[in-house]
């Protein structure tokens, strides 16, 4: 059986070492990525503030039927909002915080969205 307790622990430790080399500002926020289960939460943040700009999350989306979960095609519909969101700031570039989870499926997909949608990273 995996330990996800231990699989956790590793993962928040490659996510420090990211955060080590990247920060947000104010022209150019942090697009960090969280992922559980069922749901994939992102948000834009200036590291200089320490504020959150806009976020976006499957929560925030009301359930539209199979996007309303942890899924790939979730995770694109919530790459498209935080794009939206964003650009309705006049935010167009952001630097892409994966949060130390491997750049794949879902992370991947809600990062191509947001590039199709307008973002910059």
């Amino acid at each position: 059986m995996i330990n996800l307790r231990k699989r956790n622990d590793i993962r928040q430790r490659v996510h420090f070492r990211i955060r080590a080399k990247i920060s947000g500002t104010a022209e150019r926020p942090r697009l960090n990525v969280y992922r559980s289960l069922n749901h994939i939460y992102t948000q834009l943040i200036d590291d200089a503030t320490g504020t959150t700009i806009v976020s976006a999350s499957t929560i925030s989306k009301k359930g539209e039927g199979k996007t309303a979960g942890g899924n790939v095609e979730a995770a694109k519909t919530v790459g498209k909002l935080i794009a939206e969101r964003a650009q309705e700031k006049g935010i167009k570039k952001v630097v892409f915080d994966r949060g130390g989870y491997l750049y794949h499926g879902r992370i991947k997909a809600l990062a191509d969205a947001a590039r199709e949608a307008g973002l910059e990273f």
